[in-house]
């Protein structure tokens, strides 16, 4: 059993695998750059909600509070991390920014393939070695802008989506939010309510869009029930699914996407869960248009050639892992620097990657169960 175990990350894959570890044994420290725990938590915009439903978005060991409400808002999340951690009793030690990973063999017979290693752990402050490193460093961790021709002279202000947090800055002023995943959507939509000008949200490839919930049913539930069934009768449940859940938006900008639904997220796009988009749509609040084709000193030039002055452009256009500078010369990146090995099998060995997937059933669902999965690995099963 790894004795010397570091996790890189207090967010709540980090955090869940260090109580998960603990509770069989493994007294792990947490390794944070910041000064908090649930660092990105604190800095998303002031109206984020859980998209999944407080009972099955608890992490191992502690139940979420019943009086933060159905649908746990973004303060209230941060407040159960900080609870989490202090009924876990973790070691975290915070400002340590962990910039490197290397694996060591030790030589000798008695070594075999998952025994004998040591990894060592470089930091600002310095190396460290240990048996087995948990890296949950976050899906959203670096922000993306792409580099959209004539960017540079662009008049306007470009913001991406990871410095927004409410819409009073932008009172009265013509905002072009880029990209429709949820946040994007979210974003739109609380500009629309709260006093911009205008709000347009251009769109390259029209989302899937699903009710968050249907009275007492949640999208999260269906999430679970389809997600170990064939990609392609997904598909076709789906369809149905949409037709009585929201009419058709093509004339509004937001066709019937041509991929189904199952397939878009095979291929990493999550469907859009409403709060209220559509609505919005088709009150004309949010509308819609193609995506960005280059920026044209003061104009933004779409697609189909239409051209737009927008004071802001408001980029959700979504974030990298940037894990590359830590472990890419280790073999365990796939595409888009995304790991190759998650759901707890070891990447190599004493090496384990959470929090990196955004699967449908819920992210803080599946970090719990991927906690479970690290510690019994790392224990060997007992």
């Amino acid at each position: 059993m790894a004795s010397t175990v570091y996790v890189i990350g207090a967010g709540p894959a980090g955090l869940a695998a260090a109580a998960a570890l603990k509770s069989r044994g493994v007294d792990a420290t947490v390794l944070e750059k910041s000064e908090h725990v649930g660092n990105a938590w604190r800095n998303h915009y002031d109206r984020l909600h859980l998209h999944t439903t407080r009972g099955l978005s608890k992490l191992p060991g502690l139940a979420i509070p019943r009086e933060f409400g159905r649908w746990v808002a973004r303060d209230d999340v941060v407040r159960y991390l900080e609870a989490y951690a202090a009924h876990h009793d973790l070691r975290i030690e915070h400002g340590v920014e962990v910039t490197r990973l290397d694996r060591e063999g030790r030589e000798g017979p008695e070594n075999r393939e998952n025994e004998g290693r040591t990894w060592t752990v470089t930091t600002g402050e310095g190396t460290r070695t240990a048996d087995a490193v948990v890296v949950a460093t976050g899906y959203n961790h670096t922000p993306h802008l792409p580099d959209w021709p004539g960017l540079d002279g662009f008049i306007g202000q470009v913001v991406h989506a990871s410095r927004y947090r409410n819409p009073a800055p932008y009172a009265g002023q013509d905002v072009l939010v880029v990209g429709v995943g949820n946040t994007g959507a979210e974003i739109a939509q609380d500009l629309a309510e709260n006093g911009a000008a205008s709000v347009r949200l251009a769109v390259r490839t029209a989302p899937h869009i699903v009710p968050r919930n249907q009275g007492p049913w949640a999208a999260q539930y269906t999430g679970l029930l389809v997600r170990h069934l064939p990609t392609a009768l997904v598909d076709a449940i789906s369809v149905p699914v949409r037709k009585a859940s929201f009419p058709d938006l093509s004339h509004l900008g937001l066709p019937i996407p041509e991929v189904g639904l199952a397939t878009r997220v095979a291929q990493g796009a999550i469907p859009v869960q409403d709060v209220g988009l559509v609505a919005a749509v088709q009150a004309g609040a949010v509308q819609v248009v193609g995506s960005i084709e280059r920026f044209d000193g003061a104009e933004v030039v779409l697609a189909d050639g239409a051209r737009l002055t927008p004071d802001v452009v408001l980029a959700a256009t979504g974030y990298r892992r940037a894990l590359e500078p830590v472990v890419g010369h280790l073999g365990v990146l796939g595409a888009h620097g995304k790991p190759i090995a998650t759901n707890g099998r070891p990447a190599a060995p004493g090496l384990y990657f959470t929090g990196f997937t955004n699967p449908i059933s819920g992210m803080f669902l599946e970090m719990a169960a991927d906690a479970r999965r690290i510690a019994r690995n790392l224990t060997g099963g007992r």
